[in-house]
């Protein structure tokens, strides 16, 4: 490295640390000092290391670069406009204009700009996944890191490497700090993910102060234990070191690497190693006197010069260019040899699925006796696993009880010396599972994990997030009520139901029977990219008899008339899950009584509320007022259905330790409870009207 070139390396990253200050000064907000601090790890990565084609920035054998120190977006922001980064449509066409434009720095954080205050995937390019929430960015890194084994060991064959990207994750002392991290580190120290490299910016700073009030680990030590290789890199500033840095990342073939990296935030600033470094920007004043400092020039806002844009065409653009077109000129000779594997590529890369795929899907015979949503789920998954081959997924530890193991032949267990198998085990760690899982659905696999419905609480920030994105992961929560039993109220789900339904773009579904089960997974494979839950019993649940009963296919519409009244309906019983059968069973004792009674399945609210409204009224005429909501759940969010004149049977406390029988007439749900509550309703009804 000449001299020459070490001051055009320094000119390109005080040219980002430049867009970063004057980004942060004119939205009056963000966090100048770790983009600052950091800018030479992340300009070296880029401009030397990262396998990234500006040109076609989603090219599937690309390298993966996630910020999960997403407060410092103007890094990114900058390295996409400097690196002339193009955008790309969500039919993944590549578009004519960049994805961040000198403009869009200059509208960060504004409403509607493509620099927002955090990394956001599918709304600028080049953003590899949403972050901002502390350590999920390094979560999900691992999942892409599997993602690239996984794939590697089905597609590649001998002389075609379509496989073997590399996965970056920038974190700060934010991330180390997170439970998720751990989570994550550890469960890739198991597998050894050789290609996963996270970069810790260890810059001792955050918003209350200096680290060391709440956090004195051993960082290194730590992740030493967990079986990974540690780099330590002393200053942010050393390219060499930087350099060498990367070089032990790529010869370390058997353990992640971590290069901990000691910075300085806010590098050459007034207020640099501060608080304000981190989270306020530095002032106009401030600006000038950092650009002064570092050699740029301190009247011009959002400078660039032409040497720095053609240095990066001439390092990372090029090297990205040449490295998809000998990608797409191997992908077109492992055609002619490989065709139906070239095919499984294109249709992953597109998220479609192999023609005939809804044949694998079984149906159900009525049956009194039934079986359980969770049983009924894991025959359904099992078939679409063999015909779908990048269907994947497994359990936080509890396979046995969530039915989510694949059993064909062939599936097998993905562990450190088996990259092909199918089914993942994430150990008890549901916030990581559901975070890896994003990272899978990033990568264009069609991911799964399962719990109980009750531990989903641990793994909201991804469950949220995996919504944000609008990527299609499947989460399975099994034991979906109080029906848990002796268990007790720490396992018996109450508000979980209410909070999943709360997430916008979150898809919910609690099918009735095994035939709602088989359409649940039908719309969830099917549809368009977003994720869904799925809401099973671990008791049995009576399969229904649908030549006397609407079909199933009612659950694409996420609600429908299951059984008619004969005659106007008096009272209208809307109900999900094994609640279903309870309604049922009540209708049957109510027409006894000579009391007209529909049944609406109601599994997925989402899906209903999408309907026209003309289909809804269809469903609920707004004519019958007396309307009677049953589920094993918190009763927020049925008023919407039932409206001010109807009534809901849930729960309004915990559960209790006890015996199905026991918990089901102590808490309502019985055909008396549900035919007297129907009876009182309809009768205020009248009394009002």
């Amino acid at each position: 490295m000449t001299k020459s070139d070490r001051k055009l390396d320094l000119l390109c990253v005080n040219t980002i640390r430049g867009l970063c200050m004057d980004a942060v000064q004119r939205a009056n907000s963000g966090h100048p000092g770790t983009p600052m601090g950091i800018a030479p790890v992340a300009y070296t990565l880029w401009q030397e290391y990262l396998n990234f084609d500006p040109s076609d920035p989603i090219w599937p054998n690309r390298d993966r670069f996630v910020l999960s120190e997403g407060h410092a977006s103007t890094l990114l922001w900058s390295l996409l406009h400097l690196t002339r980064v193009a955008a790309v449509d969500p039919d993944y066409e590549v578009l004519g204009h960049l994805a961040v434009s000198l403009d869009d720095l200059k509208s960060f954080r504004q409403i509607d700009s493509k620099c927002p205050g955090h990394p956001e995937y599918r709304w600028t390019s080049g953003v590899e996944a949403t972050t901002g929430p502390l350590g999920q960015g390094v979560a999900t890194s691992v999942g892409m890191a599997i993602a690239s084994r996984w794939l590697g060991a089905r597609y590649n064959r001998e002389g075609f490497t379509m496989f073997d990207f590399d996965t970056y994750a920038l974190a700060g002392d934010g991330c180390m700090m997170e439970g998720i991290s751990s989570e994550a580190a550890s469960l890739a120290g198991h597998l050894g993910l050789a290609k996963l490299c996270w970069i810790y910016d260890s810059n001792r700073v955050t918003i209350e102060g200096h680290t060391d009030i709440a956090f004195s680990e051993d960082v290194a030590a730590r992740f030493l234990a967990y079986g990974w290789n540690v780099v330590v890199v002393a200053d942010a500033n050393d390219f060499e070191a930087i350099g060498r840095a990367f070089h032990a990342f790529r010869a370390e073939q058997q353990r992640p690497t971590l290069i901990l990296v000691h910075s300085h935030i806010g590098y050459g600033s007034p207020v640099e190693d501060s608080p304000k470094a981190h989270g306020e920007p530095f002032g106009i004043e401030g600006v000038r006197s950092t650009k002064r400092f570092l050699g740029l020039p301190e009247d011009k806002e959002f400078w660039v010069s032409d040497e720095v844009y053609e240095a990066f065409h001439l390092g990372l653009a090029q090297r990205g260019f040449e490295a998809r077109g000998a990608w797409e000129a191997s992908l077109v000779r492992y055609r002619q040899q490989f065709p139906a594997l070239a095919d499984e590529i294109e249709l992953m890369g597109r998220r479609a699925l192999p023609l005939g795929w809804e044949e694998a899907l079984p149906s159900f015979a009525p049956d009194e006796v039934g079986i359980a949503g969770r049983d009924a789920s894991a025959k359904v998954l099992n078939q679409l696993a063999q015909v779908i081959p990048w269907l994947l997924g497994g359990s936080a530890d509890l396979s046995p009880s969530t039915k989510t193991n694949l059993t064909f032949v062939g599936a097998g267990d993905f562990q450190p010396g088996e990259p092909l198998g199918r089914n993942l085990h994430f150990g008890i760690r549901e916030h990581g599972a559901a975070a890896v899982a994003n990272g899978l659905a990033l990568s264009k696999l069609r991911p799964y994990w399962s719990t109980f419905l009750t531990f989903s609480d641990y793994a909201r920030g991804a469950i949220r997030l995996s919504a944000l994105m609008e990527i299609p992961v499947v989460h399975i929560f099994t034991h979906d009520s109080i029906g848990v039993g002796e268990d007790g109220p720490t396992h018996q789900p109450v508000e979980q139901l209410a909070s999943l339904r709360a997430i916008p773009g979150l898809l919910v579904f609690r099918p009735a029977d095994a035939n709602e089960v088989v359409e649940t997974w039908r719309m969830v494979i099917s549809g368009r990219p977003e994720p869904a839950v799925v809401v099973l019993s671990r008791q049995a649940l009576p399969t229904l008899d649908r030549s006397i009963l609407a079909p199933a296919s009612g659950l694409a519409r996420g609600g429908y008339v299951l059984a008619e009244s004969e005659g106007t309906p008096e009272v209208i019983l809307l109900a999900t899950g094994s609640e279903v059968q309870l309604a049922l069973a009540a209708r049957a004792e109510l027409r006894g009584l000579g009391i007209a009674a529909r049944v609406v399945s109601m599994p997925c609210w989402e899906l209903f509320d999408r309907q026209d409204e003309g289909y809804r009224n269809e469903v609920l005429p707004p004519s019958v007022v007396a309307r009677v909501a049953i589920e094993e759940a918190s009763t927020l969010g049925w008023d919407r259905y039932v409206g001010s004149k109807g009534r809901v049977i849930g729960m309004r406390t915990f559960g209790s330790s006890a015996p199905l029988k026991n918990l089901l007439t102590k808490f309502g749900f019985t055909p008396e409870k549900v035919v007297e509550v129907s009876l009182e309703c309809i009768a205020a009804t009248k009394e009002s009207s």
